[in-house]
């Protein structure tokens, strides 16, 4: 399937919701709908310019890629913003192979009205179906880019956008000082972290202090609570 969405620069979108968000961006264009026999459009979706199919019950279940097929799929075309990079807030994921928690780290940095999200090497496709149910319409609502990542480090240390990588060899996020509300966050591999030549990039290297037993976080959970960290002190501190 990521063959095919790179081959026609498009990608499947399940659910009354995500083809919610698709019809309100202005950003990514809606090609198609394909609908279940029995599934009725809203009328309020402006679709006079969109293809519409009708297929049966049987045909869409074989076409949905859920367990519990929810009436309608879209054709999205891809869109690929073109970000300048600029005193903001970005994240960057190095890595992250389960589409699950790269949607719900996409979903999160849009809570956080984060600038930019940046996917790296070996990262799981921000178009994969589960990556896009987990993010929830996330993808809609700011850029998720796939990039080279040392690029987008070099474009914002000249900047002087301070770094900061997510690593169990870094400092305590508590004992580290943050000095103004912009930030590239850096987040890595769910079993390896963020490859160390990335983080040789970092301006800081970070870790969140646990009192448990566990060995780490689950990379998703971690995102939160660094990018919750860096919001409310950078912002403290600016004041």
């Amino acid at each position: 399937m990521r063959k095919w969405r790179e081959k026609e620069q498009a990608y499947l979108l399940e659910g009354p919701h995500l083809l919610q968000e698709a019809v309100n961006s202005a950003k990514h264009l809606l090609a198609a709908v394909i609908i279940d026999e029995g599934f009725h459009l809203p009328a309020e979706w402006p679709l006079s310019d969109v293809e519409v199919y009708q297929v049966t019950h049987k045909i869409f279940t074989e076409l949905s890629q859920t367990e519990t097929p929810q009436g309608v799929i879209g054709i999205c075309r891809m869109f690929q913003p073109d970000v300048s990079i600029k005193p903001g807030r970005y994240l960057l994921v190095d890595g992250v192979q389960d589409p699950g928690n790269l949607g719900t780290i996409i979903r999160t940095a849009d809570a956080f009205a984060l600038d930019a999200v940046f996917l790296g090497k070996g990262c799981a496709d921000g178009y994969n179906s589960k990556t896009l149910r987990s993010a929830q319409g996330s993808h809609f609502h700011l850029p998720v880019i796939h990039r080279d990542l040392f690029s987008i480090t070099a474009e914002m240390k000249g900047l002087g956008i301070p770094l900061y990588g997510s690593s169990l060899r870094g400092k305590n996020m508590t004992e580290t000082g943050v000095s103004q509300p912009y930030f590239g966050l850096v987040v890595g591999n769910e079993g390896n972290g963020a490859s160390p030549e990335l983080l040789a990039e970092m301006d800081q290297e970070v870790k969140i202090p646990m009192a448990g037993r566990a060995e780490s976080m689950n990379v998703a959970v971690a995102t939160g609570i660094l990018l919750y960290w860096l919001q409310t002190e950078g912002l403290a501190h600016h004041v």
